[in-house]
């Protein structure tokens, strides 16, 4: 499998330059200096191009009442997979940026989700690899929401590979 792999930026397209890790946990000192409490959303998703899939991973940051920012990573795989495959590769890719995170996110008591492009409804494709996502996601510790809640991977992600 061949990737492509670029940085993590900003919704605005600034370049994160130090470690996500860093990063966010400055955004968490800036914000609660700000008075904002905090809740972290994490989500991937993906799009077949061809012969290329191209995949976006989002830290969403909302602010309490107050909207919220997000960092996006996008990667490019040249691999061919099914879709149950390419929903537990989104979901494996969220479950690794919230495992890098969540000593962040315990530190400054920031509650935490990973969002999965999964539908609950059987009627659709993605729909074969909901169990297993579940299981992966709340199996590691984290709070896991799917279609139609699952907005970080849904809308966010969505918007950065359409």
């Amino acid at each position: 499998m061949e990737t492509k792999t670029l940085h993590w930026r900003k919704l605005a397209g600034h370049q994160v330059r130090r470690p996500i890790e860093e990063e966010i946990q400055q955004a968490i000192v800036r914000e609660h200096a700000g008075g904002y409490r905090l809740k972290a959303c994490i989500g991937t998703d993906s799009q077949v191009k061809g012969k290329r899939i191209e995949c976006a991973t989002v830290i969403v940051l909302l602010r309490e009442g107050r909207g919220g920012f997000m960092y996006i990573h996008k990667e490019v795989l040249s691999q061919t997979m099914s879709i149950r495959e390419r929903m537990l590769h989104e979901v494996a890719r969220s479950v690794e940026v919230a495992y890098s995170l969540c000593e962040v996110f315990n530190e400054f008591d920031v509650a935490m989700e990973v969002h999965a492009d999964i539908n609950t409804d059987p009627g659709f494709k993605s729909h074969v690899a909901l169990k297993d996502a579940m299981g992966y996601i709340t199996g590691m510790g984290f709070a896991f929401r799917a279609k139609p809640h699952a907005f970080a991977s849904t809308s966010c992600a969505n918007k950065i590979v359409h």
